[in-house]
């Protein structure tokens, strides 16, 4: 297993980072490689992605949810990968948004990405692509309130 951390401060209160980040649907429009997420219930969720030039899919649980705190997730099916994304208070409007992924790069085109960094930059300009994103809106697209803890959705906690 490989693992990423990058992190990255918004100019937005952490409630609208939280609640932008709980649009998996959205990822598409500003994660490099990533065709599309489909939420198929709390915590349940269906990627579609172009890894390496190869079309990956994979299913993924919400393993931890707590709002404008964390969000944490791992693969059920296909691609290997897990991880936590937090959210920390900076200041009225700015937040400091971490992520940590765990993933295990499949076949040779993966493992050389892998070794010279590609995902590590990808990380990272997806962050960035967030915060465009977000900024730019000013507000999020939705949001997504309740709680998960052990992987059992927990409404109005």
């Amino acid at each position: 297993m490989s693992t990423v951390e990058k992190s990255i401060e918004v100019n937005v209160p952490v409630s609208t980072a939280y609640n932008q980040w709980t649009q998996f649907e959205d990822f598409p429009k500003f994660m490099e490689g990533v065709e599309e997420v489909r939420q198929l219930d709390d915590t349940h969720l269906h990627w579609c992605a172009n890894v390496a030039g190869k079309r990956k899919e994979w299913q993924a649980e919400i393993t931890e949810q707590i709002p404008d705190q964390r969000i944490a997730w791992r693969s059920t099916t296909g691609a290997q990968n897990a991880g936590v994304v937090t959210f920390h208070h900076i200041d009225a409007n700015t937040t400091r948004i971490m992520l940590q992924m765990d993933y295990d790069p499949e076949g040779v085109a993966e493992n050389v990405g892998d070794a010279v960094g590609v995902v590590s930059r990808r990380v990272e300009g997806d962050l960035e692509r967030f915060k465009e994103f977000l900024e730019s809106r000013g507000q999020a697209t939705g949001a997504w309130r309740g709680n998960v803890q052990q992987g059992q959705p927990r409404q109005g906690m």
